[in-house]
């Protein structure tokens, strides 16, 4: 099975935006206050932790935006 990029492919953000220029996405992310970045071609990236809280209603935070909690397991070493 194939891990997900970190961040959401350009068909996901069509989906989500229902647009496929960059611009009108970018209009549309901000239009809803979704944080995203800007590549060197102006094409938005958004992550997808962030995604997923922002589709279920989640206001996301530093708190909750741990996809996965993990703790350091230094018992095998040496």
């Amino acid at each position: 099975m194939e891990t997900p990029s970190e961040t959401l492919s350009d068909e996901e953000l069509v989906s989500i935006t229902g647009y496929r220029l960059p611009s009108l996405q970018i209009k549309w992310l901000i239009n809803n206050g979704w944080q995203h970045a800007l590549t060197g071609a102006r094409r938005p990236v958004v992550g997808r932790v962030y995604a997923r809280l922002k589709l279920a209603g989640v206001k996301p935070s530093t708190s909750n935006a741990v996809a996965e909690p993990w703790a350091l397991d230094l018992s095998r070493v040496g």
